[in-house]
């Protein structure tokens, strides 16, 4: 579907690469990242998988602790300079899947074995509200999706577009965001109302540690659409990619200059 529109019509979402999504910055995030999810890994399977009854905890942190390592070897490839801008492509690649690693699946996974420690809640119950909250994500995903496809249609990316003029501003911003945080919160009030009802959340910390871990994984369902179009872009478009110098090439047809890395701020969450 996508190859239906013209290069004019992402024009928009070069602002993060222009930003703190440059090859070079990517580097430095991939670094601080290596040590991050090591921390998160201990701190999901040490810590939030202390005496929960959450099943197949044993298999999760296997599986988990390899898929973390898989990132981190490619990770220490990308932070090289000359490969970051070299391969920049499959660089902001690693970088979505690590982003997702990091704050997605950790985050869920720590909510889900917080909730596991309660033993008012069966395995049975356990597995039904894993995939309620799986399901209200991919439901943010695809409804994020779509409405973004929409959004870029109708030409609302483009340069000079009123999105274009709204977009550094926090309050109209959060306005044109307001359907899908609309939907977010409602799956999130049924995910509390099914803590208090069905499982008897008396400690407040630990509800506001599962609260707080799936708000973080509905956020990056809700950030991963313009991440995953971004990254098409830099494979279909040499505007969305920096030159050997480090700077982002410019638009066929427009005639401002390039754009060093690092020089305008955005609103885009990167990792």
């Amino acid at each position: 579907m996508l190859k239906k529109l013209e290069e004019r019509d992402f024009e928009v979402l070069r602002e993060p690469l222009e930003s703190r999504q440059s090859p070079n910055s990517l580097a430095g995030a991939l670094l601080l990242a290596i040590f991050l999810q090591l921390l998160m890994y201990y701190l999901t399977y040490h810590a939030a998988a202390t005496d929960t009854h959450f099943p197949n905890v044993n298999i999760i942190q296997k599986y988990h602790w390899w898929l973390t390592i898989i990132l981190i070897c490619p990770s220490i490839i990308f932070i090289i300079p000359r490969m970051a801008i070299k391969l920049q492509n499959f660089q902001y690649l690693l970088g979505i899947i690590v982003s997702q690693n990091l704050f997605g699946l950790y985050s869920l996974f720590i909510s889900l074995f917080f909730i596991g420690k309660n033993e008012n809640i069966s395995k049975q119950s356990l597995i039904m509200f894993t995939n309620v909250v799986i399901c209200i994500g991919l439901f943010i995903l695809v409804f994020t999706s779509i409405r973004f496809y929409i959004l870029l249609k109708k030409g609302e990316y483009r340069s000079g577009s009123k999105r274009d003029k709204i977009r550094s501003n926090l309050e109209k911003n959060i306005k044109s965001h307001f359907p899908t945080i609309i939907t977010a919160s409602v799956g999130l009030v049924f995910i509390i109302q099914y803590l208090f009802r069905y499982v008897g959340f008396e400690d407040k910390d630990a509800l506001a540690i599962i609260v707080i871990a799936l708000l973080i994984f509905l956020a990056m369902m809700f950030v991963l659409p313009e991440q995953l179009v971004i990254l098409y872009c830099k494979f279909r478009f040499k505007s969305f990619n920096f030159d050997t110098n480090g700077y982002l090439n410019p638009v066929p047809g427009n005639k401002k200059s390039k754009v060093k890395n690092g020089n305008h701020k955005s609103q885009t969450p990167d990792i």
